[in-house]
């Protein structure tokens, strides 16, 4: 199976133009975008595809050795980006793909010429003189809850990432995208995701960056943002009115604007 089968990768807007690629967050997928990046067809080519173990990728190719860092989902990205022939292509990482991104920018330095980092966290612990978020014991608690009740998790969980209350739609299909993944590929990835820590690959983007930080994101707390624009050289950080982690959703013109604008 090519990386394009097994990614569904799905290439749009002018094939001549600069390349934009939109990677999603845990729990969800392509369709996440949908608001965000046809915006961007006009003059951009776009490619959208799903990590390994969310939406249509093929589930047979998820690998736990390969998967149980961060730096095999980079990896894909720059297969995506190879077998696509891409070059200084825009890479917009929601989430865990921010740092997905950061990563595969390294390995490829030639494919991604520019990040665009949306709710980026290079750890999610705190730790000595680092504001992450979460304690070790809201971790521990969060994962073994996927573990023993994974749908009452994505349930009471959907709506406090979302966090607009006034639109309960948003926190439901947040709730519906995490429900469709396999539990135990959700469980793995959580871990993989919420025990990493990228604060050292910071320092090496030598690309043009941009930090969009949400209000009351309870994943990515404020500091968090801060933490990421001071260690990325001459990054730019725009804090969104946007509430929540999933501004693609809740707030698409927004984060339209401010990926157009630093474009």
């Amino acid at each position: 199976m090519s990386v394009l089968e097994r990614n569904n990768v799905h290439v749009g807007g002018q094939s001549d133009a600069r390349p934009i690629l939109f990677a999603h967050g845990f729990g969800c997928d392509q369709n996440m975008w949908r608001f965000v990046a046809p915006a961007f067809a006009a003059d951009h080519r776009i490619v959208l595809f799903d990590h390994v173990g969310a939406g249509g990728s093929d589930p047979g190719a998820y690998d736990p050795e390969r998967y149980g860092t961060l730096a095999g989902y980079a990896d894909d990205v720059v297969e995506i980006c190879r077998a696509l022939d891409l070059s200084d292509a825009v890479f917009v990482g929601h989430s865990v793909s921010a740092m997905i991104g950061v990563l595969a920018a390294k390995r490829a330095p030639d494919a991604i010429g520019t990040l665009v980092l949306i709710g980026p966290s290079p750890r999610y612990l705190d730790d000595d003189g680092y504001v992450g978020g979460f304690q070790q014991e809201d971790i521990a608690e969060l994962l073994d809850s996927m573990d023993s009740n994974f749908l009452g998790w994505s349930s009471a969980m959907a709506p406090v990432i979302m966090a607009n209350p006034d639109r309960p739609e948003l926190g439901e299909e947040l709730t519906s995208s995490f429900c469709r993944m396999d539990p135990e590929i959700a469980a793995r990835f959580a871990r993989v995701t919420f025990l990493s820590d990228n604060r050292a690959d910071l320092d090496d983007v030598d690309v043009p960056t941009l930090v969009l930080q949400c209000s009351d994101d309870v994943i990515a707390p404020t500091p968090v943002g801060d933490y990421v624009h001071a260690q990325i050289p001459g990054s730019v950080l725009v804090r969104m009115a946007a509430t929540g982690h999933c501004p693609n959703l809740s707030a698409p013109q927004e984060t339209i604007d401010a990926i157009r604008a630093f474009l």
